[in-house]
């Protein structure tokens, strides 16, 4: 019986072109900026601690240029998806982005939201991002829906350990959770402890991972 649904978010809920061609290029754009102006902001300060560490730079080197290369290399820094959260967060609210949702993913949440199920996000893209998207959809905020978000720091999306790790921590057994994601690594992964797994493909750039069910909407899926 399935009691709960952690679902992906690029390719999965959100279109990966909303992720590629309109929050990315937007965070990339506004980088430089909105560092300069929140620089002395303690939270901004480490994201660019943590970034200079990560990059095995020292503490005075600049931090922009390493970011704007993870851009480019979509590299999945933890401090880079934060720092992005940062900047969209003011996208958002000044009304310049809106987070994109198919609509047969709002449909499906929201049924499975009144039907009971708990609902999880798991992304590469920090908490705080996450919250964004669904905060500021094309549908409204629909934030109340979730139970739960987690990113790379409950550990990486291709390895096991992350997936028991969101498991310990949601308190239910794995043969009880649905996991929903476009990229089949991440589904093998959540796989090898006993989640239930659903591919989503979406479009001819999905590699399809014969290994899970493979469907092409929300509306296909029947708990």
């Amino acid at each position: 019986m399935t009691t709960a649904i952690i679902t992906d978010i690029e390719g999965t809920t959100t279109a990966i072109s909303f992720v590629h061609q309109v929050l990315f290029p937007y965070a990339k754009t506004n980088l430089p900026s909105f560092v300069q102006q929140n620089q002395h902001d303690p939270a901004i300060q480490k994201l660019l601690a943590d970034t200079r560490s990560l990059a095995k730079v020292g503490p005075d080197a600049p931090a922009v240029p390493i970011l704007l290369q993870w851009i480019e290399q979509d590299k999945k820094a933890t401090p880079l998806k934060a720092l992005q959260g940062h900047i969209w967060e003011a996208g958002y609210h000044h009304g310049s982005l809106k987070g994109h949702l198919y609509q047969d993913a709002f449909e499906g949440l929201r049924k499975w939201h009144q039907q009971g199920i708990s609902l999880y996000v798991y992304s590469s893209g920090s908490v705080y991002a996450q919250k964004l998207l669904f905060g500021f959809s094309e549908f409204g905020d629909l934030t109340p829906m979730f139970s739960g978000y987690f990113d790379t720091n409950i550990g990486h999306k291709k390895e096991s350990q992350s997936y028991r790790n969101i498991q310990e921590k949601i308190a239910i057994a794995p043969r009880d959770i649905l996991f929903l994601s476009d990229v089949g690594a991440e589904l093998d992964a959540a796989a090898q402890i006993g989640i239930q797994t659903i591919q989503l493909v979406r479009d001819e750039t999905i590699t399809p991972a014969t290994n899970h069910r493979q469907i092409a909407s929300f509306d296909e899926i029947s708990l």
